[in-house]
């Protein structure tokens, strides 16, 4: 694979030659800055080899870099291999920035090229600030890869469907008159929405674009007066096609969008971060004013209503029937030596895809068993999946998506005997989860002010973990969801009733083990008091937490009391759901724990 990767960055640099320019970055992202991209904007994975979510290639005409964040420091160092493409390391002490390592490594005069049509105008204008006082000028260029890459997928033309309202809760009329209200309160004449998720939401729309979100590809303009939803024409079904008449938008197809847009005018347009530099530069033909700002689709979809709460409510038993039943296959069976990490991901959609409403998985399912769970996203292969042994630890990161609701959660298990250390990192783990679990706090506090209390048992050990501890998921939608997040980076936005958060503290050692303990929360309401409103996390994930690992005399009685209160909850909920060999199981397995000292 390395000889592949060498050669097309070789043809690469063939086309920066050509066109006058000294580097060439290739992001992650497609034109809408999704986290998942579609096949067909895989190009950073083509041209490195680097199969990790997040990750950014930057090629000159002598070096090449990848970087990418530490959830991924370990698979990209495997993959990129005598590759010639040097790992740097995002937010380490001595990792230049791509902006600074040009500056570096570029003369004066020098062109860095950028494919506009997945490049952020927000990371476009700030790369050229960064870059000016060296003066080198970022261009725009064409694709490159639509002429290097022969056999690129093609875009999805899978067909659209309609969310029901019955799981959508509110009209997509009523959102477009939400977003309409924003409009004038802002003194804008309309909004580009790029953002997948986002237009998925507004329209009660789903689609099947992108593996495990189910959205699909479009632009969503709305002014005051109209919309217009930008789409390939074969996506279109005749039953969308009247809905989406009945709701007075205008369809377009999606190729025209740059066109339409450097012909628009408008006095006063707003784009949103994910908007991408060829539609700015597409609109600024005819529009003086354009300003960037925070999706109002971002905030009102974070927010769930009453039907979509209930939704996550019963998909969330459902899904913990599932884990249930997997849980219970899993400890009986890993004696048998037949198991390996692929294995028991098939045997788990099995129990998943059983389910009444089940859609699909929500993300690739992390099974790593001993050493493969301290890599935080890995993906089994048949190459490199374990076969399962009945002593250590599995880390079991996965999630299903439902027609009410999303699920996402994360359970370690030890599957036969585990090491001293083993068990007090899980406990460590444990405490913080219940630390975070057990939070209360007050209108005006975001993620960042929180995110310590599920560190703090492992920071007095001199531990940490390199990834957030909690972020949105969306209703049916992308299960990584904003703008809210609980991080140790500032996150300003607020938690606010209504909204779901992962809690998923975790230790891992390389080349050992990994541990991660996860559950999806809703935030709530608790009280008020002289000093104002306060909120608390009610667990929405319903699924054991499993006991063996846990060193008992380094939990106070209020963490046991907890964890004793959690199972009492999960066997209620999800013990109708079972037979009753099954449900005796989970009776053993949420039986309360008691401390020893």
């Amino acid at each position: 694979m390395a000889e592949i990767i060498k050669e097309r960055i070789s043809r690469l640099r063939k086309f920066m030659q050509a066109h006058g320019i000294s580097a060439f970055i290739v992001p992650s992202t497609d034109p809408h800055s999704g986290e998942y991209v579609p096949a067909h904007w895989e190009c950073r994975k083509w041209i490195s080899g680097f199969t990790g979510s997040a990750g950014t290639v930057v090629v000159t005409l002598d070096q090449a870099g990848l970087w990418t964040d530490s959830r991924y420091f370990l698979q990209a160092g495997q993959q990129l291999q005598d590759s010639g493409i040097t790992l740097f390391k995002e937010r380490m002490p001595d990792t230049p920035d791509i902006a600074g390592w040009l500056s570096e490594v570029l003369p004066s005069s020098s062109k860095v090229g950028i494919d506009g049509s997945v490049n952020s105008w927000e990371f476009a204008d700030y790369l050229q600030k960064r870059l000016q006082p060296y003066q080198i000028e970022v261009v725009a260029t064409p694709d490159p890869f639509a002429e290097l890459w022969e056999d690129r997928p093609g875009i999805s033309t899978e067909t659209v469907r309609i969310l029901p309202l019955s799981y959508a809760g509110i009209d997509a009329g009523q959102k477009m008159e939400q977003l309409r209200s924003f409009l004038c309160e802002q003194h804008a004449e309309g909004i580009l929405i790029s953002a997948l998720d986002e237009i998925a939401w507004t329209l009660n729309l789903r689609g099947k674009d992108i593996s495990y979100n189910p959205v699909f590809i479009s632009y969503l303009l709305i002014t005051r007066r109209s919309a217009c939803l930008y789409i390939l024409p074969e996506k279109l079904t005749p039953e969308v096609t009247e809905y989406l008449n009945r709701l007075q938008i205008q369809t377009r197809d999606y190729r025209e969008i740059t066109a339409d847009l450097s012909q628009l005018h408008a006095t006063s347009m707003l784009l949103t971060s994910s908007a991408n530099y060829a539609i700015y530069r597409s609109l600024a033909a005819h529009c003086q004013d354009i300003r960037l700002v925070a999706s109002p689709v971002s905030m009102l979809k974070a927010v769930k209503n009453p039907t979509e709460i209930e939704g996550f409510h019963q998909a969330m038993i459902r899904d913990g029937a599932a884990m249930v039943r997997f849980i219970k296959w899993l400890k009986e069976s890993v004696g048998t030596g037949a198991l390996t990490e692929l294995s028991i991901d098939e045997q788990l959609t099995e129990f998943r895809a059983a389910q009444p409403l089940f859609q699909g998985l929500s993300f690739e399912t992390i099974a790593g068993y001993q050493a493969h769970g301290a890599i935080v996203h890995y993906a089994a292969t048949p190459e490199s999946a374990s076969p399962l042994k009945p002593e250590g630890l599995l880390l079991l990161d996965s999630g299903a998506q439902y027609l009410d609701g999303t699920t996402d959660i994360t359970r370690t298990f030890a599957l036969g005997p585990v090491t001293m250390e083993q068990k007090t990192d899980y406990t460590l783990v444990l405490k913080g989860m219940i630390a975070l679990s057990q939070a209360e706090f007050p209108h005006g506090t975001c993620g960042t002010q929180l995110d310590v209390l599920a560190r703090q048992f492992m920071w007095k050990e001199g531990i940490n973990y390199g990834h957030g501890t909690g972020h949105g998921v969306g209703h049916f939608l992308c299960v990584h969801e904003g703008p809210h997040q609980i991080r140790m980076n500032h996150i300003p936005a607020l938690l606010l009733p209504g909204m779901t958060v992962t809690n998923e503290p975790g230790i891992y050692r390389a080349e050992a083990y990994g541990i991660r303990i996860e559950n999806t929360m809703m935030v709530t309401e608790s009280r008020q008091t002289d000093f104002g409103t306060f909120y608390r996390f009610e667990p929405l994930t319903l699924c054991p937490i499993d006991t063996e690992p846990i060193r008992t005399d380094l939990l106070s009685e209020d963490e046991i009391n907890w964890l004793n209160s959690y199972h009492q909850l999960v066997f209620e909920k999800i013990s109708p759901l079972l037979d009753s060999e099954e449900s005796e199981w989970l009776r053993q397995a949420t039986r309360p724990i008691v401390r020893n000292s």
